[in-house]
């Protein structure tokens, strides 16, 4: 399982640093949550602050856009280091040309899907795009409870992504710690997002090492 921990729990005020930590502490990726306060109810930061903190280690960032018109952003987000983009198939921008926008800019594309959103949402766009990411939360606020009942969509869409052979990597993020990983395994997912069960970790190294094992 590769870890990806959710810049939103670390201190913003020492962010650059908060990465360098991760990043010795055996992180795989950075995750970065974009907010604009319309898609969702929350305001976090944007590419001029990814910009700043690109420098702070060689991991990939990836870049989760909760944003309403995604492909607007899309060359602000590639220009500040972003490695991996994922953008909700809920926004009002065209998939299609979003997709197209970011893999244009030699980076990874992916989808993200909200709890309500069915797997089969994602299916038609599935040989277009690098990523799925499937919310176990609702996307907007760090801090909630896992939400079990979206492991048989991260099965949906692993089994369509074979049954098509199709080398499609399935990201996690919500309420994701020791308690609820092995469920997100189970399910077939590569890439987890966490955020309190790393950042507020006695020993990140070891709270990250104990999730990477599933």
């Amino acid at each position: 399982m590769k870890i990806a921990p959710s810049l939103l729990s670390c201190d913003f005020s020492v962010m650059g640093q908060e990465i360098e930590r991760m990043d010795k502490a055996g992180a795989d990726w950075m995750h970065l949550d974009i907010m604009d306060g319309h898609f969702v109810p929350n305001i976090t930061f944007g590419a001029p602050v990814i910009k700043c903190v690109r420098k702070y280690t060689d991991k990939p960032f990836d870049v989760h856009l909760m944003i309403t018109d995604p492909l607007k952003y899309i060359d602000d987000f590639a220009d500040s280091g972003a490695d991996i983009i994922t953008f909700h198939i809920e926004c009002d921008s065209d998939i299609d040309k979003t997709i197209e926008k970011i893999k244009s800019r030699g980076i990874k594309a992916g989808l993200v899907i909200k709890p309500k959103t069915p797997a089969e949402a994602v299916f038609e766009y599935l040989d277009k795009i690098d990523l799925v990411l499937v919310m176990t939360v609702e996307p907007g606020f760090g801090g909630q409870s896992f939400m079990a009942d979206m492991m048989p969509k991260v099965k949906a869409i692993r089994d369509e992504a074979n049954r098509r052979g199709l080398d499609i990597t399935i990201e996690a993020d919500g309420g994701i710690g020791e308690a609820t990983i092995a469920q997100c395994a189970d399910a077939g997912v590569d890439v987890c997002v966490a955020g309190t069960a790393v950042f507020r970790a006695e020993d990140a190294a070891k709270a990250i090492a104990a999730l990477q094992k599933y």
